[in-house]
């Protein structure tokens, strides 16, 4: 049974984003106190008018606390969530559920993750207990195993399909380089690129996303409340979030080539916010490119490509900047880095600033034309056992 929804009940009408990077001068609270007053800035309110708020990190703090410290917030119910690499986006629905229920009427979701602090590379997480079919494997190692499976697949050439990853790290960073928040903003030559140190399988230094330290807040109220305090609010289309049985790694049927969780979070988004061709409706996309075929995958998981057609789409410039449907207009994980608290609500900044036509030169035309709906999407776990949250947001109300 498909979720109800809460589709235009809810509006975004501020948001703020630190840059992201190699934050050593910078403690976790002056990332946080940085990405909420912007926030508050941006929506013209104090923080003694947010009526609750959701924290989201995996790592960089326990209880809500970790929020009320920094921002002296007054007695006041500050959630902690954590949902692996969707946390930020975990913090964004439930936030959003919160005013919808009208049990608040303006409330924060706000993310932040300080992973350079912890002396390590990737993700630093502590291993559960488990029944030891748990995968050891490393996340570059785990996701490597998507481009010979979807080459293999669908009779792509080895050769052709480093073209392929290689394009699409191409475009993140050429992306990134006009996003002045991004942690890598530079174009990096393609053959640099095809050429870099192997790190796992096919997967070289530039198909991997950085590690990096960020945070970024969203201020929600009801729709009709919305005008009081923007001219241009972006209000909740759909929101969908899935939890997979994970058997995916244990499982002689599963394939590498799609994430099942994926697709069922895709299609009950689109259900929620009535969209019938994502491809042809939304004006942009904001995707999970931890590692560059990830990205690829999910061309057809979220319903932009046909099956078997998406690393065709990638070398035609399908999702370029200036392409029919631009994906990950910012920069994506690719330039950004991955901080994981931070990531979903970064990713719901970039929705906030192409649709309201303020992304300067990296300004989509898709907006211009028309378009008022854009897609952001995070997964945590790996490849057959992950979790996936996928929202849509617009610019105007539906009629």
């Amino acid at each position: 049974m498909a979720s109800h929804g809460i589709r235009d009940k809810v509006a975004i009408v501020g948001l703020g984003c630190t840059t992201f990077g190699e934050h050593w001068d910078r403690s976790t609270d002056d990332l946080l106190i940085d990405a909420s007053n912007e926030a508050l800035g941006s929506a013209g309110v104090a923080l003694d008018d947010i009526d609750a708020f959701w924290l989201g990190t995996m790592g960089s703090g326990l209880s809500g606390m970790t929020l009320s410290r920094p921002l002296k917030i007054d007695h006041k119910p500050v959630t902690h969530v954590e949902n692996y690499c969707a946390t930020g986006s975990e913090a964004f629905r439930n936030a959003c559920y919160a005013v919808a229920s009208g049990a608040y009427d303006v409330v924060m979701a706000i993310g932040v993750e300080k992973l350079k602090d912890s002396g390590y590379m990737g993700l630093v997480v502590p291993s559960p207990a488990h029944d030891g079919t748990a995968s050891q494997l490393t996340a570059p190692a785990s996701f490597s195993f998507l481009a010979p499976a979807y080459a293999e697949k669908y009779g792509v050439d080895p050769d052709e399909m480093k073209d392929v990853m290689t394009r699409i790290a191409w475009k993140n960073h050429r992306n990134g380089a006009l996003n002045p928040r991004a942690q890598f903003r530079k174009e990096v030559p393609a053959e640099t690129i095809k050429c870099s140190p192997l790190v796992a399988g096919p997967l070289g230094i530039f198909d991997c996303s950085g590690v990096s330290d960020g945070s970024a807040a969203a201020i929600i109220v009801r729709a009709e409340d919305a005008h009081r305090y923007t001219d241009h609010p972006v209000y909740v289309k759909a929101l969908s979030f899935v939890s997979g049985p994970a058997t995916g790694p244990i499982d002689p049927s599963y394939d590498y080539t799609t994430f099942t969780e994926v697709v069922k979070s895709a299609e009950d988004a689109y259900q929620q916010a009535g969209i019938a061709d994502p491809r042809a409706e939304l004006a942009m996309a904001e995707v999970h490119d931890c590692f560059t075929p990830t990205e690829l995958v999910l061309m057809e998981d979220l319903g932009f490509a046909e099956r078997g057609f998406a690393w065709k789409e990638v070398l035609a410039g399908t999702f370029d900047l200036e392409g029919e449907l631009p994906v990950n207009p910012d920069g994506g994980l690719k330039s950004f880095g991955h901080p994981i608290g931070a990531s979903g609500l970064r990713m719901l900044f970039e929705c906030w600033t192409q649709l309201r036509g303020e992304a300067g030169e990296r300004q989509i035309p898709s907006v211009a034309a028309g378009k008022t709906k854009a897609l952001t999407h995070n997964l945590g776990g790996g490849p057959g056992a992950c979790v996936s949250f996928v929202s849509v947001v617009g610019s105007e109300p539906d009629a």
